[in-house]
């Protein structure tokens, strides 16, 4: 994959001729799912369709370890966020509780400016959902590809910390195959914003 061998690169590749830039963070902050849409059945159920899944904002929080070659301008980023995007009532049916992780790899490109860095990325996601039983599903977990899109603004505050804001967005398509019972369940387009502000350690 363009991305790993990039994230690869810059590791394996450049330390030699320039000191690294570790840092780790952590980050809390909201996030603010739309629907689950597109929704279809699977299994048992293909060829059916459902009304779009309606989802709750909830907080989300989670951490980070990144990269840079010295002051250059290109880096990479593991990036773990968790939220809880319940789906919410439809009609008189209840809702569910919904749990997902997502597991960024992003490449960065930032201003590597002494106080502040403005920076944008971009990267393959792992998502992670769980649903939990209720009176109209089971339990049930997926794990599916996504990509995820971010900018943020870091500022030092001393030479080794930084407060940071960051704007996520992540596109995936959840597959819970079994949330109905064996082999009956759905899959549906994830698309979900999230803002967090963070403290990050820079080594």
């Amino acid at each position: 994959m363009p991305v790993l061998l990039l994230i690869t690169v810059l590791i394996a590749g450049w330390p030699s001729l320039v000191s690294a830039e570790w840092y780790v963070a952590g980050q809390f902050g909201g996030n603010f799912a739309d629907q689950v849409q597109a929704v279809r059945g699977t299994g048992a159920l293909q060829g059916l369709s459902a009304p779009d899944f309606d989802l709750k904002n909830s907080y989300a929080y989670g951490g980070k370890i990144g990269y840079y070659a010295g002051h250059f301008i290109l880096g990479g980023e593991l990036d773990v966020l968790y939220s809880n995007p319940h789906i919410k009532n439809l009609d008189n049916i209840p809702g569910v509780h919904l749990g997902v992780t997502n597991i960024g790899l992003n490449v960065l490109l930032r201003y590597p400016g002494a106080t502040y860095q403005p920076y944008i990325g971009a990267g393959p996601a792992v998502i992670v959902s769980r649903l939990s039983q209720s009176a109209t599903t089971q339990s049930d977990s997926d794990t599916t590809v996504g990509v995820n899109l971010l900018a943020g603004v870091r500022a030092f505050v001393t030479s080794n910390v930084a407060v940071f804001t960051e704007y996520k967005y992540t596109m995936a398509t959840l597959r819970l195959t079994d949330a109905f019972g064996h082999d009956s369940g759905f899959h549906g387009d994830y698309r979900v914003q999230q803002w967090v502000v963070g403290l990050s350690y820079h080594f």
